[in-house]
Formats: structure tokens, sequence, C-alpha cells
């Protein structure tokens, strides 16, 4: 894994995590295997659809973005990605959240995985599955720090650890390209 060279930060990234024939395998079996739902965010006074389906999965229920997330029990495609990352990162997760993003139209916000119950400095690992898509960081605090950005590819692993979320936001921006659909898991350990 390569380490990103991004200051108090400690985000590594691996884009070629699983091999082509994998990602396409397992691309499908979440595509087509997984309980997504379409849930709602209340953003200036308005109940607004989120732009992406979502599903959680684990061992304890998350709340993000005001809306708690009731855990479903892990599948087995779920359970064996957790021990390839597991085994990669040597962290323990015991929750994932899915996101599928259809096409350029969805979308994610600016935002940190900062929330109390991930603790203080949280291990946050995401794998790709699908079309790339631009993935971007941006300091918080540091205005002479530019945006840094990189490519999510089909089948990498993003880990994002130590004081990471403290100090930086990121975000997935909507793009007028056409990209093809992409499948985000983020696997994190809630305590509590």
């Amino acid at each position: 894994m390569q380490k990103l060279p991004l200051p108090n930060a400690e985000v590594y990234y691996a884009p070629r995590f699983f091999s082509p024939e994998e990602s396409n395998a397992y691309f499908r079996e979440l595509e087509q295997g997984i309980n997504w739902q379409q849930e709602s965010i209340r953003m200036f006074g308005k109940e607004l659809p989120m732009p992406r389906l979502t599903a959680w999965y684990g061992d304890k229920g998350y709340t993000y973005s005001g809306l708690y997330n009731e855990p479903k029990p892990w599948v087995p495609v779920l359970q064996k990605l957790r021990e390839q990352v597991k085994e990669a990162t040597g962290q323990e997760y015991n929750s994932v959240l899915l996101n599928f993003y259809r096409s350029g139209n969805d979308s994610m916000g600016w935002h940190s995985d900062d929330e109390a119950e991930l603790g203080k400095e949280p291990s946050i690992a995401s794998l790709s599955f699908g079309g790339e898509r631009r993935f971007s960081f941006k300091h918080r605090t540091r205005k002479d720090q530019k945006p840094v950005s990189i490519t999510l590819e089909h089948g990498s692993l993003l880990l994002m650890q130590g004081p990471t979320q403290h100090h930086w936001l990121h975000h997935i921006p909507k793009t007028k390209r056409p990209v093809q659909p992409r499948i985000n898991l983020t696997f994190r350990n809630v305590k509590g």
C-alpha cells in the first residue's frame, strides 16, 4: 500500500487490491445480494433523497447525517471481504456502510468520519468496485494546503486512520462525464 502525502494524516492506497476478475465477481454479487435503500436526509428544512443508495451491515447500529442505521446481519460476501481487509490492515472491523453510486449524479458531500462512536482515531477501510470515481481530500483548517484528489479504481483499497478524520474532509463529487456504477464499502469499528 502506498502512503498518500497528506500532512496530519495516515492515508494508504492499494489500487489493485483485488484482480479484475475478483472485482467483477464482487461487484455483481454485491449489486444483486445487498438490501439497498434510498434514505432521506433533512437539508435546508426539507426532506431530500440521498444522492446514492446505502446499506448498513454489522454488529452495531450507527448514526450519521442524523440517521440511525439499524444493522442487518452479516452475509457471507461481506464476512469474506471483512476478513481480507482485516488481514491487509491489521485492524478489527465490526460494521460496514455500503454506498451504491448508480451514475455521475450520485455523490457524497464533504464530511469526515469522526462520530464519537468510532473512537478517537478511527480506522476506515474503503473498498471500491465498479466505475472509477474521483475521491478528494481538503484540510479542515490549513488554507495553504491544496485539496488532494485520487481516482479510486475498480478493486482498490483505501485506508484512512490515525489523525486523518480530525484534520481532513473527504468527498465523492458529482461528474458530468459518463461513469459506470460503483459500489463502495467502508469498514469501521463502532464502539459502545
